[in-house]
């Protein structure tokens, strides 16, 4: 047997955008219109024509000459941005879709679940769906009907399952067809990003599922945004931009990949569109600054940063008070790392502030560990949200001598946080000992205001 699973030569995918169809006529009718009224026939060739140059323009590549290989056993991840050609991928490795140019080879069986219910026929109850996906994988009955506890049980659909799909929910759906997807022993599963309709607890089941038909020894194909899901399943992942490969490597790698052009590229925060909030108060720019004032893109691991966020108002005049502005760090996860908030350290000004101008936030120690952090804003307006931006900059946190020995924290390792600390040795450690000295120097303290 192969130790290729899936070869792919040149896949190319090519879409028409907004092509009308048109109602194709006889011979007959060609010849009786050219016959009858000779300009107008020659009028229409002249403007098919002119058609069809529109149409050649109304192309998109969803992908662009893409070529790999897959080797058995391998639990791969795809990532990349809404419109990167990820789910038009798998649709060709799933046989759903053919390809424009290049093929793929694909050896053993495919478990495709690419939308919800992919492959079931409303009509037909969940133990008819479980048989009908069993023999289109080209399963064997009693194979099926191994394996048909073990489905019905993950997919918690026993009270249902001679009740035809149709009147299932979305996530009676969803676990059923996740179920037979990956319980029916298929050689090479192919999930795309479904499994968001489910709940937390069914993810992790998913999840787990996953992982075990990996290290069982089959292929596994993953898209997901969810890059902590794609790093807790994959080792190797793809990185698809505008439908070809940008990388192919190590997840690790191919997330910050990912997540890496978000840093120095200056987005007109005040055009945007994608944005929550009534605009009382809008903001336009985010800037870094260093101790020296000078504008920066990265920070060194506790040194000092200063953000500049400007902001307009549609006001006669502001008032103090009136604005409060939370600014979220998040890692490459999209997991919140720590959050700076006029809400815990109020702004030291008190006149009012211009209904045109600045708010500038300096930390005087970003005690974070190396890796590029994503800013989302969110500004209030006499408590009403009045501008909610995801995503509106990025600051990239590179290793510094933090601890001053030398020694450099790694995120994905020991954490994003840094925290001074100190360590000694003591055999003899007595807690009173140290309550007592914690009072002594309170003694000390008060003892010195008077």
């Amino acid at each position: 047997m192969s130790e290729i699973a899936i070869r792919a030569v040149g896949l190319s995918k090519l879409y028409h955008i907004g092509r009308k169809q048109e109602r194709y006529r006889t011979l007959q009718e060609s010849l009786v219109s050219s016959v009858k009224t000779p300009a107008r026939w020659l009028r229409g060739l002249a403007n098919g024509a002119a058609r069809e140059r529109r149409n050649s323009e109304d192309t998109i590549w969803a992908l662009k000459d893409i070529s790999f290989e897959i080797k058995r056993g391998e639990v791969l991840g795809i990532i990349g941005a809404n419109g990167a050609g990820k789910s038009t991928l798998l649709k060709v490795l799933a046989r759903i879709t053919e390809p424009s140019k290049g093929y793929a080879d694909i050896n053993g069986r495919v478990g495709s679940l690419l939308e919800v219910g992919t492959g079931f026929h409303p009509e037909l109850t969940g133990r008819e769906n479980i048989s009908l996906s069993g023999s289109i994988l080209g399963m064997r009955r009693r194979e099926i009907e191994r394996h048909f506890d073990s489905i019905v049980g993950f997919a918690e659909v026993e009270k249902f399952i001679d009740t035809a799909v149709k009147h299932y929910s979305s996530g009676m759906y969803l676990r059923l067809a996740f179920a037979v997807a990956a319980h029916l022993d298929p050689e090479i599963l192919v999930v795309d990003e479904v499994l968001a309709v489910g709940d937390a607890m069914f993810q992790m089941k998913c999840i787990g599922k996953m992982q075990e038909v990996g290290e069982s020894g089959r292929t596994v194909l993953f898209v997901s945004h969810d890059m902590t899901a794609i790093q807790r399943l994959t080792e190797t992942s793809l990185l698809l931009r505008g439908g070809e490969i940008d990388f192919w490597g190590s997840t690790s790698e191919a997330i910050t990949r990912y997540t890496s052009p978000l840093t120095g590229k200056k987005d007109d925060l005040a055009t945007r569109r994608t944005r929550k909030g009534d605009g009382v108060v809008r903001i336009n720019s985010i800037d870094f600054y260093d101790e020296q004032g000078l504008p920066i893109e990265a920070v060194g691991s506790g040194e000092s940063v200063t953000v500049v966020i400007g902001y307009s108002a549609d006001l006669k005049s502001l008032h103090p008070g009136d604005i409060a502005l939370d600014m979220r760090f998040k890692d490459a996860l999209g997991h919140p790392i720590v959050t700076f908030s006029t809400r815990f350290s109020a702004p030291k000004e008190t006149s009012a502030p211009s209904k045109n101008g600045v708010m500038v936030c300096r930390i005087p120690n970003l005690a974070l560990a190396e890796e590029i952090y994503n800013i989302d804003l969110w500004l209030a307006y006499r408590g009403g949200l009045s501008d909610h931006l995801l995503g509106a900059g990025a600051l990239r946190v590179v290793t510094a001598n933090f601890y001053e020995t030398g020694q450099s924290p790694v995120k994905r390792k020991h954490g994003a946080t840094l925290m001074q600390h100190e360590w000694s040795f003591g055999g003899g450690f007595d807690g009173a000992s140290l309550v007592k000295a914690d009072e002594d120097l309170l003694l000390e303290m008060t003892a010195s205001r008077f």
